[in-house]
């Protein structure tokens, strides 16, 4: 069967799409892969045992589109290595997660571009390419508005006793969390982001009191500040793919608009939306 397999991975999971010739759609999920953090043999034990394993035998894709975090010079050509070592004879194309979402969010069209799940990014799309982006930074320097900061910002709101004492005591019976357990996280185990982004149910289960919403409004329009704002003055709307831009939309939207811009499109997972867009530009 030939057939364009399609990518988005992030730090925590890959959303891989088969599409073949006939019209039929087969979903996979992996663990996510990383080319910043995942080193060459981390990759393939995940294609080995992971992607391989749930795809038919018979399949040979023609054209695979992988986009995902991490994936930039000279960290992508690790994937595209990865991949041409299962698929040979296809043709590989390993890009950004902000170029995916570009695709996703406006297809041929031009916009502002943006990822709101456990990291967070941002660039200007002119309906072929990213033409200005924003470097993220990660969760210590940048992210702002991401799954990993709005964590971040909880836990040193909760210990700090900057929230409603209400909200700090169903914390400490939900997650059972103490100072000790958090710094053990964060300082001295690996993917202190995940763990940081993990915090953000507990958020959207608080979301009545005033104090934790506005913890997150504030999250947003730091985002915006630091990150948006430079593409203003050519776009208005602002499209979202991610997670934390679904969950949290009406905080969002009102976010943008105290900042004097409008939401746009919003995309919980692009996979799909990817997928469409190549088969539709194959």
């Amino acid at each position: 069967m030939h057939a364009i397999l399609t990518a988005d991975s992030g730090s925590t999971k890959t959303h891989w799409v088969l599409s073949s010739e006939q019209g039929d759609i087969l979903e996979i999920k992996t663990v996510g892969i990383n080319p910043v953090r995942d080193s060459q043999s981390v990759v393939l034990h995940v294609l080995h045992h992971e992607l391989l394993p749930q795809m038919p035998d018979s399949c040979h894709p023609q054209l695979i589109h992988f986009y995902g975090a991490g994936c930039i010079a000279p960290f992508s050509q690790t994937v595209c290595d990865a991949l041409a070592s299962l698929f040979p004879e296809a043709e590989i194309h390993v890009d950004t997660d902000l170029m995916g979402a570009a695709r996703a969010l406006c297809g041929n069209g031009p916009g502002i571009v943006c990822i709101l799940g456990t990291g967070a990014n941002c660039g200007l799309y002119d309906g072929q390419r990213i033409i200005e982006s924003v470097p993220p930074l990660g969760f210590i320097l940048g992210d702002e508005g991401s799954g990993a900061v709005l964590g971040r910002t909880l836990l040193g709101n909760v210990f700090k006793g900057l929230l409603d004492q209400s909200v700090i005591e169903a914390f400490r019976s939900e997650t059972g969390l103490s100072q000790a357990d958090v710094i053990q996280h964060v300082y001295r185990e690996s993917q202190p982001n995940v763990f940081l982004a993990s915090m953000v149910p507990f958020i959207t289960r608080h979301m009545d009191n005033r104090g934790v919403e506005e913890m997150v409004v504030e999250a947003f329009r730091q985002f915006v500040r630091r990150n948006v704002v430079r593409f203003k003055a050519l776009h208005s709307d602002v499209n979202f793919v991610g997670s934390i831009a679904h969950v949290f939309r009406p905080q969002l939207s009102e976010a943008l608009t105290r900042e004097g811009m409008r939401l746009g499109c919003v995309i919980q997972d692009p996979a799909m939306q990817m997928a469409v867009y190549h088969r539709e530009n194959a």
